[in-house]
Formats: C-alpha cells, sequence, structure tokens
C-alpha cells in the first residue's frame, strides 16, 4: 500500500506531518477515510476523532473545528485545536462538560453569545470524554 503525506495544523502549531497509510477524520457530513489515490475533495471537520495509522501503528487525536483538503496524496487538516488522545485530562473535560451544561441550564432572554459558547463547550468536552474513554 502507498503512503499519504498528513499535515495537522493549529493556529499554534504543526501537531503533525508524517507518512501515512490511511487517515480518518470527522467531516462535517460524516466521518471519511483516505487511502493513497483518493480523489481530491476539501470538507469541514467537526469535533471529533481523528486516526491514521502508519504500519501497526496507530494515532488517535482529538480535533475540533477546522477544515481538510485531500489532494494529491496529501491530507491538510487545519483546525482551530488538537490534542493527542493519550493527553486528554478526563477530570478537566468532565468538570468542563458540567459547566457547560449549568450555563445552558440558566433562563436567558433573546439572543445570548455565552449561550452558543456553552453548546460549543459542551460539544468539546463530549468529544474529548468519548475519545479519552476508547479503548485503543
Amino acid at each position: 500500500m502507498g503512503k499519504l503525506n498528513l499535515e495537522v495544523v493549529t493556529p499554534e502549531k504543526v501537531m503533525v506531518s508524517q507518512e501515512v497509510d490511511i487517515v480518518v477524520a470527522p467531516g462535517t457530513m460524516g466521518e471519511f477515510g483516505v487511502l493513497e489515490g483518493h480523489v481530491p475533495f476539501l470538507s469541514g471537520i467537526e469535533p471529533g476523532e481523528l486516526r491514521f495509522s502508519s504500519g501497526s501503528q496507530t494515532e488517535r487525536f482529538l480535533v475540533t473545528t477546522g477544515f481538510s483538503e485531500v489532494s494529491d496524496d496529501k491530507v491538510s487538516i487545519l483546525v482551530d485545536a488538537a490534542e493527542k488522545a493519550t493527553e486528554i485530562d478526563l477530570d478537566r473535560a468532565r468538570k468542563s462538560m458540567e459547566r457547560a451544561k449549568e450555563r445552558l441550564a440558566a433562563d436567558r432572554g433573546g439572543e445570548d453569545v455565552d449561550f452558543l459558547r456553552a453548546e460549543a463547550a459542551l460539544k468539546r468536552a463530549i468529544v474529548r470524554i468519548r475519545i479519552s474513554e476508547k479503548k485503543i
């Protein structure tokens, strides 16, 4: 099987830049996988699990919103944030989820930016917990 060049980039740094055999990412239209020779395409990225393998090694990352581009056996994933699944702080994620739930439960009158931020924080926390608790 041929190789793909994968790059995962956040505003702070390049998280991954390596050759891999397969990439599976959480797209806005659902999870998608990429192998060598894949047709070029663009996709939005939703908060979720990014997996990639090279040989028998598989790595997992939490990614937040962003977009991806597949072209010429290169997969570029640009997201607001990414972290290795093994580095997720489960207690912190659970506390974040509880705070977000409390903010969402509060009575609000009309359009509220804090509600939208709390909703996004809740989604991120749930994804972190799900990925952290997943067996490798």
